[in-house]
């Protein structure tokens, strides 16, 4: 394995480090603990694909978080190309969020 060679998990691995810098506008949590993100996806030729939702369809932030999402993983060297995709289903609930989420904001 050269220098240069960088597994799938690791770039995953990577990939959610940078998803833990980008924060709900409304709440001081990152869109990971939170539970906005449903799955990351790492092809053997560096493509990331990330699943994500919102809080709510009407997310002020609607256009401008993914976007923000997609232009950090671009940022990640070896990543050759990124992709957020939205859904709605599951709908986002506050289970979602983890523990350290929770407890940032007094619910538990």
């Amino acid at each position: 394995m050269s220098v240069d060679t960088i597994d799938t998990n690791e770039l995953g691995e990577k990939v959610v480090k940078v998803i833990k810098t980008i924060y709900d506008p409304e709440i001081p949590v990152d869109i990971y603990e939170l539970g906005l993100i449903y799955d990351v996806f790492v092809n053997e030729n560096y493509d990331v694909k990330v699943l994500m939702t919102l809080t709510t369809p009407n997310c002020p932030v609607a256009e401008s978080l993914p976007q923000e999402v997609e232009e950090k993983i671009k940022s990640i060297d070896k990543v050759n190309d990124a992709e957020v995709e939205i859904t709605f289903d599951p709908p986002w609930t506050q289970d979602l969020m983890s523990e350290e989420a929770k407890l940032e904001l007094g619910m538990l």
